[in-house]
């Protein structure tokens, strides 16, 4: 039997796929989550009068939780799904809103990002190093941050070689659709395995993993791990190599998170002077 494969454009994942699967689970659960962890980390409860572009928007759910902290929105994704996703979320609770955009466009497109203007955050969690240029990305969101303005952005985590194989599985998985159902098989079994050895270990619920797991600012835990196996392109960078970046242009870390295993994203919150 002959293999499918994918085209060159197939080869970046479909991060929009996932996301009009996760819309069905959004809920005001999820969304007091989402809220929780956005007002955590920028230290702030309240963004009335505060302009917020949200780059690579994906459910729209960030999004969401900065426009009822009182945000003007201007939200956008390179995949048109993502932008649907987010139109949904903006149609389901802010019917009409004018403080609330939401367009298609890739943070790679220079002439694109010269027409939005500066604002006073700029957030882009886990999208950057799925551009296939993550620091021309880092480049052009730089044009984005007000003077005294603030840059969240969550990227991957340098691990060294176990970075390299994750390239190459993420890197298969795009590439033929047999590789994609065999990687899927094999991986979910090995995400939900190790977790049950974790909670058996700990003497926990397994099942409480995949029920709480929205805490993580409201996501799901299959749609994450999708998203896992699947993102690429993929990039990873260290914190040391992100933040002399940007001390060059001037900015200051005023917040900074690990991730829990390594391998997942960094979180930075920066301070442009």
């Amino acid at each position: 039997m002959k293999v499918q494969k994918f085209d060159e454009e197939e080869r970046r994942f479909r991060f929009g796929e996932n996301w009009i699967d996760f819309l069905s689970l959004i809920d005001e659960s999820r969304i007091v989550e989402s809220d929780r962890a956005l007002k955590d980390f920028l230290k702030a409860e309240d963004l009335t009068g505060k302009s917020f572009i949200d780059v690579g928007s994906g459910s729209g759910l960030s999004s969401l939780s900065a426009r009822r902290m009182g945000a003007e929105i201007l939200s956008f994704d390179y995949d048109p799904q993502s932008v649907a996703c987010t139109k949904e979320l903006r149609h389901r609770y802010f019917p009409g809103d004018d403080q609330w955009e939401v367009m298609q466009g890739s943070i790679l497109d220079k002439e694109f990002v010269d027409t939005l203007g500066t604002f006073d955050i700029c957030y882009s969690w886990g999208v950057l190093h799925h551009t296939g240029a993550l620091w021309d990305a880092l480049n052009q969101v730089d044009n984005l941050v007000k003077s005294g303005g603030l840059l969240y952005v969550a990227l991957y985590n340098d691990e060294g070689w176990i970075s390299k194989v994750w390239y190459g599985i993420k890197k298969m998985y795009n590439t033929h659709i047999a590789l994609k159902l065999v990687l899927t098989l094999i991986m979910f079994s090995v995400f939900f395995l190790v977790g049950l050895f974790s909670d058996v270990c700990r003497l926990k619920n397994p099942f409480v993993r995949f029920r709480d797991h929205k805490k993580l600012r409201g996501m799901s835990l299959v749609h994450d791990w999708k998203d896992w196996l699947g993102g690429f392109p993929y990039e990873v960078s260290s914190p040391k190599k992100v933040n002399s970046f940007f001390e060059e242009k001037n900015y200051k870390l005023v917040n900074f998170k690990k991730p829990i295993y390594g391998f997942g994203c960094n979180y930075y919150l920066f301070r442009k002077m």
